[in-house]
Formats: C-alpha cells, structure tokens, sequence
C-alpha cells in the first residue's frame, strides 16, 4: 500500500468514463500518483493504462510537476483511466487557463458519454438473438 502523505493546497476534479467516476486531486509535487491507496504502477497493470492516465501532464509538458491522489469507482480498467485522465485533465485547465486549447485539440476535456446498450426482451443480450432452428 503507497503511503498518500500530500498535504497543503490541492485543485480537485471529477472525470467521468461509462460507469467509471474518478474524484482527481492535485497537488505540487514531483510526479507521484496514488489511485485508491495504491501506487498506479500496483493499480494499472498495462503500460498503455498507465499512458492514458498520463496523457494529459504530458500533453501540457509537466509529466512531473504534480502529486496526484485518485479516487476512482466503477466500470472496468479502461473506463477507470480514462475518467482519471478526464479528472486530471480538468485539474490542470483550474490550474492554467492558457492551456485549454492544448487540451481541448487533444479531446482531453470532451466527455465521452458512450454508455453500454441495455438487454431487449426476447434477445441474449443488446442485439443477439437465440440460435435459430429450422426444425
């Protein structure tokens, strides 16, 4: 278990992906991020994971800058770091206003407000049909 001691001020933002809401708060630092109690490298197993959770700090050229501690619920793995990389993203437009453009451009701010198709009455799932039988 990482041990989370930030202290001080924080910017604090919410990201949102499918299911998946990730409560993100940042604070100045060196470039540690903590999700649920956990070290991102213990909580993300993908390297590509763990880019997306990243993808805004670089984008804006300050992957080290921050100390960031996550709360995130809900979805699977991929719909959790994107919603953090959402969260993280808003942090940073509270932070510098200049740079909504930069991240705007990479569609960091856009929810993506895809959700799963509900199960219809009569099918196997959203679409799927019963194997039909000729006799």
């Amino acid at each position: 278990m990482a041990e989370a001691n930030f202290t001080g001020k924080y910017t604090e933002a919410v990201g949102r992906r499918k299911r998946a809401i990730a409560r993100v708060r940042m604070y100045p630092g060196k470039g540690q991020i903590i999700i649920n109690e956990r070290a991102m490298e213990a909580f993300f197993g993908t390297a590509k994971l763990r880019e997306t959770v990243r993808q805004a700090l670089k984008t804006v050229g300050r992957p080290e800058s921050f100390d960031i501690s996550i709360y995130v619920v809900g979805g699977g793995t991929t719909g959790q770091a994107e919603a953090i990389r959402m969260g993280i993203a808003r942090c940073l437009l509270k932070e510098d206003a200049d740079i909504k453009t930069t991240l705007k451009k990479d569609g960091l701010l856009t929810r993506d407000s895809r959700r799963r198709e509900r199960k219809k009455p009569g099918k196997l799932s959203a679409r799927r049909s019963p194997q039909w039988s000729k006799r």
